[in-house]
Parts: C-alpha cells; structure tokens; sequence
C-alpha cells in the first residue's frame, strides 16, 4: 500500500496559504512578505487606528508637561498632525537631554505616524531599553512586528510581556494572535483566539480569527467564522476574499468559490497584489471545480512577474499535487527556491510551507528535511513540525520506521489538552502515509476526542489492514466516506480494493480498480488504480494482462522508470526475463534512481533471489517499509547464510514486540523451512491461517512445507483449496500434478498438466518447461504400460 495513497495525503492537508503583506491602508507604503494573507492588515489597520486615536500616544506624559517645554511642544504638534514638525521638536528636545524617556517616546510615535517604519522600530527599541516595560512601545512594536518577517519575534515577545500584565486586554491578545499566525505557529494563534471568541468579540477580530483558522486547515471552522463575520452585517473584505474562498473550496463548495472569486476580480481596475491573489486563488478554485482550461487562461498573465513569484508558486504547488502533474510542480519549487532567495529573513511559516511542498518528492526530500530543520531551531517547542521532521527523515532512510514510530510515541503521549494543539498534531500526522499498527491508539484517542481531520479515519484503516483487521479497516472507512471530503475521495476505492484483494475477493478488487479507473480520476489515483490492477491480474495468475497494464503506464509517461521496475518483476515471475536481465534493469535503476523507493522496487527486489551482495539494499529497504514480506524473506535469507542464529533472533525480536505481526511470522516459516525445522515452519503459516484462513500466502508456504516432509495427500488438500481460490493460475495445477506424481498418480497428474496448458493459451502465453514436463510424464506412463513412443521404434 505505501505509495498509492502518498499524493492523497496533499489533496486533504492544508495548502499553507502565505501572502503578501500590504501596509495599512492609506499609507501608500509596502511591506515584505510574511506568512498571512493582506487580509491580516485590515486587523492591523483598525488595531492601530484604536491605538492612535485612544488618546494614550498623544498626549504628553504629565511629567513632560511640567518639566519640559520642548517635549510639551512636540506632543501639540503631533496632536495637530504636523508630524514632520514634531519630529523636528522631539529630536531638539533630545539633544538637549539625551535621556528624555518622553522626548524618545514622542519621536518614535512621529516616526510612526509619518511612515518611517524603521526609524520608529529602533526609536522604540531605545524606549525600551530606558523603560523595559513601557506599554506604549510594547504595543507599537507589536504593532510593527506585523510589517516585517524579522520583526514577528519580537513583537510577539512585546506583547506577551503587556499580556502578564493585563491578560483581559483582547485587542494586544488579538494582534498577538495574528503574529502568531504570521510564524505559522498556529497552536499558539488558535489558543488566543479561543480565548478571544468567547468575550463577544468585535467584528475584525471575528474576521481575522476566520482567517487565521482557515489557513491552519481548520476549514470548517474557518467558514463557520467567515459565516459569523457576515451575519453581523459584514461584508468579508477583498484582502480576506481568498482565504474565505480557500474555506468554501475545501469544504465542498467550489462553485462558490469560484462565482465569488470571479466577481471579485472583475472588479479590480489594477494588476496589483491584491489581483495576482485573486487569480492564483481562482486558479486553484477552478481545478477544484473541474475547469482545467480556465486554470491556464487565469495564470497566463502572472507568469514572469517577479511580485507573482509566490502566489504562482503556491497556486501551480497545489495544483500540481493534486493531479500528478510533475512539470507544474517543478515549476513551483523553481519558484520558492526564487523566493526563499530574495527573502534574507524568511519567516518559519514561509520556510515550512516550501518544506511541506518539497517533501512529497523524493528529488527534493534532502532539501526539505534541511529546511525543516532550519525551522525547528526558530521554533524548538514546535510538536507538529518535529512530527513533519521525523515523517520526512525516516522516508529518506535517516532513520527506521522502528525508530520513527518510538519518537513519535514519545511526542504524542500524553496528548495536549487544547483541542486545536490536537489537529494540529493530526494534520502533522496525515503526511505519515504507511503508520505503523502501534500508533493506532494514538489516532484513535485523537478522533474520538473530536478533532476534525476526517482522513484520520483512512489512516486508521491503513493500520488495521496490516493488522489483519479487516472488518475493522471497513468500518473506519465507512466513518471516512461519511464525512463531505471523503464521500468525494476516490482513494477509498483504492483502499477498498486492496482490502477486497487481501480477503482473496480477486475479481471483486479488479472490478473497484476498473471503476475507479474509467471514471478519469487525476492523475495520482488513475496511475494507484492502475498499479493495483497489476496486482490483483498478477494474483490470479494472469501475468499477460498484469504486464500490458504496465505497459499501458509506460505509453502514459515513458519517463515513469518505477513502471520498469513492475514490469520487470512481474516478467521475471511470468519466466519472461532470466535473472541476469531483470537483475540488469534492477542494477540500472539503482544507479539513476536518486533514492527513491516506489513500490515496484520492493516487488523486483523481492522476486529476484537472495543475493549477499544486495544485504545494504534490503537493510535500506526494510527501514523504509518493515513489513514488506518479500525483501523481509531475502534479507533473512542471506542473513542465515553467514549467521543462521542471528537471523533467528532477529525474527524472535520482532514476535515479542509485535506479536501481531503477521509478516514476522511468514519471515520466521520461511528461515525454519530453509533450516529444515518443517514443525516449526508449519506451526508459523497455521498461526497465520488461524486469524485469516484464506490468505493465499500462507496457504501456499504451508502446502510447500508439506510436500517438503512428504506428507503428500495434506499438501494435496491445500493446494486444491489454493486452486478454488486462484483457479487461473496454472502453476498451481502444475504443483497439483507433481503431488499426484508423487503419490504414483500419473494420468491424475496428465489431467492437471493439461489443465495448466490450457489456461496458459487461455491467457495468450506459453511455457516450453510445462509442455516438456507434460510430454516427459505421458512418455514415462506410457513406458510403465508397455508401450514404446513412436519415435523410438525405428
């Protein structure tokens, strides 16, 4: 399963939405790039016209009034709106007293007031440094610390400090809760604003609460807020249109999405930032609302604008990710390295909105893992990111998934208190596409406490599959289907069919994929469809169609190398290909290959003979997928070559720590029956039939075993059960004939030979070894009855 439901994981997780920063309106003033949309700096805005216009920035302090004349006069002129005038009169007064807290004060509220964002950063700083809690300069630069990436930090800790002073004050909690937002560091901005949203809370708050939650991937209650704000009597505002178009894409409602993005943008008379968000966000809306062609027309006239560098990026990242399509992606990761270049201080929430991106491709992962790293050391008590961290480490082979699931338990245990710390932990999580069983606790304690990540309910699935728990895996995935995104997410079917496949239910799997197939899906889950078809032909026998599937991939993307890989596996087993070839394309693919590991690199390794040479490769593999049974069989193999205890007690290991392992248990009969323990072997695959009396690999590692101790007519007796199962596999009626051989049953065998050949032309393939031995056998019976082959009587 690990790989056909890896680009799903993009299509439900959060797209980061990071934006473009504008100044307060009316200032006619630009500001860098930080994470939130412009829509934040409506907050802003109305934040510091309270600020300005509560009479606390001026007015001279008392003392300033009575002491010095030349403070008392900048504070008129400030109040008269002569700002350049004030200025002027607080730096005389200031040369006259170096150490004027008041005079240091009203510059940088001038400074402020005039525009000159970083005069009045550092004037404020100074304040500071005389007065550490002055509350006029913690606010401000609270307040500043929204207009640059470099300055959030600080603001945050500014108004942190006015907090543990005044912890009723919502509207220092609310900017603060933006900043947060800003860093990404949404624990924190959602902790705020639940604290905000149940003190009747003033519109803008309401607004930039929707906002703040939307782009966290709360979308439901991002629209829920959206829908508060207009009930009040609002109408949303274009800087916070996108995110609100985001909350109705997500939650179903593209069409609305799309008709309000429309009308928005036909309204602008400029090509501004405003503009370039509104078409980047309609973009996404269209794909969403199957509108391909109007996608392209939106986006053509942002290309080669460096100001749409990031907009497009996050537009063509979302895009691509959702229908496969890699040339789109490479060139939004083009994009952000261009971005992440011209930005000196980017902020944590930008650099990991570009790691979340870069991580989905194996020829970016080293990249990603760097960046995030980079941001774990700006945000260290950051659980999501460490688990984000973690996924992408072990999916590079920088540590197993043993290893990964130990850390991540001692991440998720206890679980936080706060509800929106839990989805956010969940969200992290969704990027983890294969979960080891012993998190299922874990995911289990997170949706029954509420948390709204519906795609909890697939990877809860996933786990209970590999425990053999399919009745189980069905019914955490009915929750999944009743929820709006999963009743709409073709992956289920994908999971339903392996599930189908497991439960022996061949022809039933195939006619999901085949469903799942005609009805066009994107790319991703076309091309998942198609490799699990190959799957189940592959199980019944039919090797002919399994490779034309492949084939079919190959005409679809002949750069598709991991295509190679599945074709040569399944060739190699159809006989069609010797060793020294498939191993040919093995060795080829590992030296261009870049460290990926796509799921047909485990079949071709696993179908291939145990080699002591590849040993570095199943250990690499293995890491990356524990429970693959094949690569497991060949590394214990090799492993019993040089040290037959040792492979014993590796097996042991793996049994006490995961007794339900039914892979452990395949790998433990097939080190016994090498080793000759047939007891033991045999005593392996009945515990694995005892849970799942039809899984076919156990039945024919047990019917083997059985042939090996002679016990022919039990051997008999699995392989005919085998055959009800799989009754187009014509190797099982040639082992069938080889048990009849054995127990002196010539023409029974004849039969089963027969039957072998017929469903080999059946399937439009041949096989010179069947037809020869079947000629062997009916020359040796006629031998036994006397007779003497026409061809040797002359």
């Amino acid at each position: 399963m690990s790989g056909l439901y890896e680009s799903h994981n993009s299509s439900t997780y959060r797209e980061s939405v990071s934006q473009t920063c504008r100044s307060p309106q009316g200032s006619g003033r630009s500001r860098l790039q930080v994470f939130i949309s412009p829509a934040s700096f409506f907050l802003l805005f109305n934040l510091a016209i309270g600020l300005l216009m509560g009479g606390v920035w001026v007015n001279a302090p008392a003392s300033a009034q009575t002491t010095s004349p030349a403070v008392n006069e900048g504070y008129v002129l400030l109040n008269r709106g002569w700002v350049n005038d004030a200025i002027a009169a607080f730096q005389r007064a200031l040369r006259s007293n170096p150490n004027s807290l008041e005079a240091r004060l009203g510059l940088a509220i001038a400074y402020q007031r005039a525009g000159q964002d970083s005069n009045a950063w550092q004037t404020y700083q100074q304040v500071l440094q005389q007065d550490p809690n002055q509350p006029t300069a913690l606010k401000a630069i609270g307040l500043l610390g929204g207009y640059r990436p470099e300055w959030q930090a600080q603001g945050i800790e500014a108004l942190t400090k006015l907090l543990q002073a005044t912890p009723n004050d919502n509207e220092v909690r609310a900017q603060r809760a933006l900043l947060y937002g800003y860093q990404g560091r949404f624990s924190e901005a959602l902790a705020d604003y639940q604290l905000l949203l149940q003190t009747n809370p003033k519109p803008d708050v309401i607004l930039g609460a929707a906002q703040i939650y939307t782009y966290s991937g709360d979308y439901s209650q991002g629209l829920a807020l959206f829908q508060r704000y207009q009930n009040l009597g609002k109408t949303i505002p274009d800087s916070a249109i996108t995110a609100y178009a985001q909350a109705l894409r997500q939650t179903g409602k593209t069409a609305e999405a799309v008709q309000i993005l429309e009308t928005r943008l036909n309204q602008r008379k400029s090509f501004d930032a405003l503009t370039i968000e509104l078409r980047t966000a309609l973009a996404a809306a269209y794909q969403a609302n199957n509108q391909p062609e109007q996608v392209a027309a939106v986006l053509a006239p942002l290309r080669n604008r460096p100001e749409a560098a990031l907009p497009l990026a996050r537009s063509l990242s979302a895009i691509a990710r959702s229908t496969g399509n890699r040339e789109m992606y490479q060139e939004a990761i083009a994009l952000y390295r261009q971005v992440l270049a011209k930005t000196p201080e980017p902020s944590p929430g930008l650099v990991v909105e570009v790691a979340d991106v870069m991580s989905e491709a194996s020829l970016f992962q080293a990249e990603a893992l760097q960046l995030y790293q980079q941001a774990i050391q700006q945000q260290p008590t950051n659980s999501p990111l460490k688990i984000k961290q973690l996924i992408l480490a072990q999916q590079v082979g920088h540590i197993s998934r043993s290893e990964l699931t130990q850390q991540l338990l001692v991440i998720l245990q206890p679980l936080p208190s706060v509800q929106a710390e839990r989805r956010l932990l969940a969200q992290a999580l969704l990027k983890l596409d294969s979960p080891d069983p012993q998190l299922l606790s874990v995911y289990q304690e997170l949706v029954q406490s509420g948390v709204d990540v519906p795609f909890l309910n697939f990877r809860m699935a996933q786990m209970q599959m590999q425990m053999g728990e399919l009745d189980a895996a069905k019914q955490t995935l009915a929750a999944y289907r009743a929820t709006a995104i999963g009743s709409q997410d073709l992956a289920t079917e994908l999971l339903l069919a392996e599930i189908e496949r497991r439960e022996n239910q061949l022809d039933k799997a195939a006619q999901r994929y085949e469903s799942v197939i005609s009805a066009n899906p994107s790319n991703t889950l076309l091309i998942g469809a198609m490799r699990g078809l190959a799957g189940v032909r592959q199980a019944q026998g039919r090797m002919e169609d399994a490779l034309q599937i492949y084939d079919q991939i190959l005409n679809r993307n002949p750069t598709a190398t991991w295509a190679q890989l599945g074709r040569t596996a399944i060739a190699y087993e159809a006989k069609r290909l010797s060793v020294t070839e498939a191993e040919a394309v093995l060795n080829q693919w590992l030296a261009n290959s870049a460290g990926e590991t796509p799921p047909e690199l485990f079949s071709l390794v696993g179908a291939l003979p145990p080699a002591p040479e590849q040993e570095a490769l199943y250990s690499r593999l293995l890491k990356m997928n524990p429970d693959h049974l094949a690569v497991q069989r060949r590394f214990i193999q090799v492993l019993a070559m040089r040290d037959p205890e040792q492979a014993r007690s590796q097996i042991n290991q793996l049994l006490q720590r995961n007794p339900n392992n039914l892979t452990a248990y395949f790998v433990k009969g097939e080190l016994a029956q090498t080793l000759g323990h047939f007891d033991e072997a045999a005593d392996a695959y009945q515990t694995i039939l005892q849970r799942q009396p039809d899984n076919l690999d156990a039945l024919l590692a047990l019917g083997g075993v059985r042939f090996q101790q002679q016990r022919y007519r039990e051997a008999e007796t699995i392989y005919i059960r085998i055959a009800t199962l799989r009754p187009n596999d014509w190797d099982i009626r040639r082992i069938l004939a080889e048990l009849s051989l054995a127990q002196d049953h010539p023409q029974i065998a004849i039969q089963q030979l027969k039957q072998a050949e017929q469903i080999q032309k059946t399937q439009g393939t041949s096989d010179s070894i069947l037809s020869d031995r079947l000629e062997r056998v009916q020359v040796d019976h006629l031998r036994r009855r006397g007779f003497q082959p026409s061809w040797e009587r002359y």
